[in-house]
């Protein structure tokens, strides 16, 4: 179902659109919008998807035992020395 609705549009942003319909990509301003609507929301989601899969690795991660890395001290006393 379609909702009407009005928005305003810079110069630039309208003409960009109106040269889409002159070309025949798209058969209307309003299609241009409705495309352009649907590619933020999936980038939106997957943006947060990769977000939530980072969030849970650092959880992940976090919650894992850790061990020391071989080498640790003897690398830093090696900066030290080095001054």
């Amino acid at each position: 179902m379609a909702v009407k609705t009005s928005i305003s549009l810079t110069e630039a942003q309208g003409a960009y659109a109106r040269s889409l319909v002159a070309s025949g990509r798209y058969a209307s301003v309003s299609a241009v919008l409705q495309r352009g609507l649907e590619m933020l929301r999936r980038d939106t989601e997957a943006h947060e998807a990769e977000v939530g899969a980072l969030r849970a690795l650092i959880e992940q991660r976090l919650a894992e035992p850790s061990e020391p890395l071989e080498g640790v001290e003897e690398l830093l006393a090696a900066v030290e020395r080095a001054g």
